[in-house]
């Protein structure tokens, strides 16, 4: 039974239409389509980089300005548009400015913190001039309750997870494939309207007991159950309620890691004697990064971080070893090397500090977050061989319900009334 309910699977996955799975499309409606900055420097991992690049192009002037800038159709300095919400000069404290950055650049608005693709969390300038397209209906939704849901670029014959978790306001940067779309727990501010389709919960609560029919325990389940594939992740919805106790509990665990002691929750330790420490200093221009597996060390120039599982160091995501990514961003970012295809003289090369103790800091989180979510492999793949054997809450009977199909309007995001945001020129609209 088990290997047929697989390859039909497998055979649907092609076709896309899957009896034994539902499109994570299905059950969580309404998605965005990733960042699009237009331009490399207006993002990374060292905040006072960013500040220095932005005085660099605010002190710049005519084509000088103009060249820093990096036109692109949809962004020159000569454009005038809204603000992102939230980030109106009416603010307390340094916000971004509407009016034509040429003319009017202002302060340097705080960078804030983005997730740049999976577990990287960088930072990004808030200004809505300088970002071709920002995607503000997620700048609108994010606030202190809101959860995104992102998926991961698709990559054949790969392991790592098909989607994780973030409190931060994601970039949806995929290291490999095909980026993902960013799925919002919540359509409003104040964790109100569940981005979830209609009567799910519903069907959710009579099926598999009220106490665990919440938002984010759809959110959890989805996170532990979720199966890539290429039309996009995959979810079984089990009618079984030990088995959707079991993944629940599990999904749970994941947003509890990934969100690193956000809202409240305990940022991640591994026992002691497994803990990552520096034993030698990191360089400040480190060149590479080597992993010693027979030492369980991390080989950094002369620097050494030590013990570093396994698990941690092959942790990959579409493909991609994470740390390796990580690492190789902040060793650019420390020497103000710029991406292939990028001016040599431009604002990329601005602000290069050699390597931070912050970043040595969120390295050693980082390698604790992927150990971590390493060693609950084996309770995923318990999970996905109980579904194989589980009876699955089926496609027909959620149309039977009402649940599908999604009514187009939750596809949309939704209308906040009487929400005041700054227009271009310091006009000011109701949405």
């Amino acid at each position: 039974m088990a290997a047929r309910r697989t390859a039909a699977a497998a055979t649907a996955a092609g076709s896309g239409e899957d009896s034994t799975s539902l499109e994570l499309d299905e059950l969580m409606p309404w998605s965005v389509r990733p960042l699009r900055t237009g331009r490399t420097w207006v993002s990374g991992p060292d905040p006072a980089a960013l500040r220095a690049r932005w005085e660099r192009l605010a002190a710049a002037e005519g084509a000088e300005q103009e060249r820093l800038f990096r036109p692109s159709r949809s962004r020159t300095p000569h454009t005038p548009v809204a603000a992102l919400p939230g980030r109106s000069t009416a603010g307390a404290g340094a916000a971004a400015g509407t009016g034509r950055f040429a003319r009017e650049p202002g302060a340097c608005p705080d960078p804030v913190r983005i997730l740049h693709g999976p577990f990287d969390e960088q930072w990004l300038l808030p200004d809505h001039r300088l970002i071709d397209a920002a995607r503000p209906e997620l700048w609108r939704v994010g606030d202190g309750r809101q959860l995104f849901a992102v998926e991961h670029g698709y990559v054949p014959q790969t392991a790592g997870p098909a989607l994780s978790v973030t409190h931060l306001l994601p970039d949806g940067h995929s290291p490999a494939g095909r980026p993902g779309r960013i799925r919002p727990l919540y359509r409003r501010p104040d964790a109100t309207d569940p981005n979830l389709a209609p009567g799910l919960l519903d069907v959710v609560r009579t099926r598999l007991g009220p106490q665990e029919a919440g938002p984010e325990s759809v959110l959890a389940w989805i996170l532990a159950a979720a199966l890539p594939s290429p039309s996009g992740c995959r979810i079984p919805l089990p009618a079984d309620a030990e088995v959707w106790a079991a993944g629940v509990e599990l999904g749970r665990e994941l947003v509890r890691l990934q969100l690193r002691g956000a809202r409240g929750g305990e940022r991640p330790r591994l026992p002691g004697g497994r803990r990552p420490y520096v034993r030698a200093a990191l360089p400040a221009r480190p060149t590479g990064i080597v992993y010693d597996a027979e030492a369980e060390a991390l080989v950094i120039g002369d620097g050494r971080i030590s013990p570093v599982p396994a698990g941690a160091w092959e942790f990959t995501v579409s493909g991609v070893r994470v740390l390796e990514l990580w690492f190789g961003r902040r060793a650019a970012a420390a020497v103000g090397a710029v991406p292939d295809g990028v001016e040599a003289d431009g604002l990329e090369v601005v602000g290069g500090r050699g390597w931070t103790p912050e970043w040595t800091s969120e390295l050693l989180e980082l390698i604790t977050v992927l150990a971590l979510l390493d060693g609950l492999r084996p309770r995923q793949e318990a999970l996905r061989a109980r579904l194989e054997r589980a009876p699955l809450i089926s496609r027909d009977e959620l149309r039977a319900a009402g649940v599908l199909p999604v009514p187009a309007s939750l596809r949309r995001p939704a209308s906040v009334l009487g929400h005041q945001e700054e227009g271009p020129e310091g006009q000011f609209a109701l949405l």
